[in-house]
């Protein structure tokens, strides 16, 4: 059985694509990100980073 002739020519298939795909394996459209708006000197937004940043710390803790 002869080997085609573009047979070396061509490039391997991808063995890993970067582009999200469903669990069939096809292609998922992507959705545009959505622009968040968010006053980072608001008095609200700072309690609330504060809540946070403790909430963090004490994980951290208690991981140790």
């Amino acid at each position: 059985m002869p080997i085609p002739v573009n047979f070396f020519c061509s490039p391997p298939p991808p063995l890993y694509s970067d582009k999200p795909t469903d669990p069939t394996g096809k292609p998922t459209r992507e959705e545009p990100e959505e622009e968040i708006d968010i006053d980072l000197e608001a008095p609200e937004t700072e309690k609330a980073a504060l809540a946070i940043q403790n909430q963090f710390r004490r994980f951290q803790k208690k991981k140790k």
